[in-house]
């Protein structure tokens, strides 16, 4: 049945016009937005946008480094990361400390239950979008009982605004059918060359009402991807209510699936309890975004099997660093190839 329900959206991919026209994370602990560490006192001068042509074979992955505070740490070299996949350690082939350039989606649920809060969430998403620079691309994705693209991914910042403002509260919660067909198109940009950092930021407020296809579809699509899912799941007073009545925290379904798509793909889950704090999840997101490492390398291992490849990045000379990128990929069939 999950098999029948993806071939149908991936025949409404087809149909579909994609290319037209203090906050709390899921462990309940609160950060700040200065959490920014620096190895260098010195601010490094401004370097170009890295660019690096996409191998057959290469895995590329972004990484974030934080320190026992959980505080970002920047200025590291490649002599810092050792990369291992199955246990195996990796020579990387590309390494960027400078700012690679983004493709970001910005997936915005205006379900009915989200009228109230419209106002709030289109300006914390303008100010979201404000904070890419030159060279990044943003979409902009409205889910409703239906997907819609309303912005295409490009780097017409006034354009995305313009269809973020254009959004309206109405209908059901295509959850994952939105995420399913993003992460899709997003792969056949990754095939298409140059290598660019890839992000999905997810905004809801409630259950999938409306999808055709389930969970597992989308964690394995995700899985295969290689892009940070950046998931925000607001949670009402009630939510909170009844939590607290079990003792601790209780997560709904939804808020399950949108923590486990971000611990999957390297990213982060936050669940505020007001829409007010969403500007300050955004600006963390943004925060983490440009302080990413961008690594590449060729596997060792040859075998185009099929089969799930653990990945695991170490770093040195920084005891009590922590890593966070995609828990590893697909390894391609040898008469299937897929993305890594």
């Amino acid at each position: 049945m999950r098999t029948t329900a993806a071939l149908l959206l991936g025949c409404l991919i087809l149909a579909a016009d994609l290319s037209a026209q203090g906050l709390r994370h899921a462990d309940g602990e609160t950060t700040t937005d200065a959490a920014l560490v620096t190895t260098n006192a010195d601010s490094p001068p401004a370097i170009p946008a890295a660019t690096f042509k996409a191998g057959v074979d290469l895995v590329a992955l972004t990484v974030v480094v934080t320190d026992p505070q959980r505080r970002l740490i920047t200025g590291l070299g490649e002599q810092n990361f050792h990369v291992f996949e199955d246990g195996v350690q990796q020579d990387l082939s590309f390494f960027a400390a400078s700012r690679v350039p983004l493709d970001l989606s910005l997936l915005l649920d205006t379900s009915a239950s989200m009228f109230d809060k419209m106002h709030t969430m289109q300006e914390a998403a303008i100010g979201f979008a404000r904070t890419l620079h030159e060279g990044d691309r943003l979409s902009i994705v409205d889910i409703k009982d239906s997907v819609k693209v309303l912005h295409p991914l490009d780097s017409d910042l006034d354009g995305a605004i313009g269809a973020i403002r254009s959004t309206a509260a109405r209908g059901g919660t295509a959850l994952y059918n939105g995420l399913y067909m993003t992460l899709r198109e997003m792969m056949k940009r990754k095939a298409a060359g140059d290598i660019r950092r890839q992000a999905i930021a997810l905004l809801s407020d409630g259950e999938d009402t409306a999808s055709l296809v389930s969970f597992d579809d989308v964690l394995d699509v995700a899985k295969q991807a290689g892009i940070a899912i950046y998931t925000i799941a607001l949670r009402s007073a009630i939510d909170v209510r009844e939590a607290s009545s079990k003792g601790g925290r209780s997560f709904s379904n939804a808020e399950y699936a949108m923590k486990m798509c971000a611990a999957e793909t390297g990213a982060l889950s936050f669940f505020p309890t007001d829409i007010r704090e969403l500007a300050g999840v955004y600006q963390q997101i943004a925060t983490e975004l440009a302080s990413q490492y961008a690594i590449g390398y060729t596997p060792k291992n040859p075998k185009h099997d099929g089969g799930f490849r653990r990945v695991v990045v170490q770093v040195t000379e920084h005891p009590g660093a922590q890593t966070r990128t995609r828990s590893g990929y697909q390894s391609p069939r040898a008469d299937r190839p897929t993305l890594q």
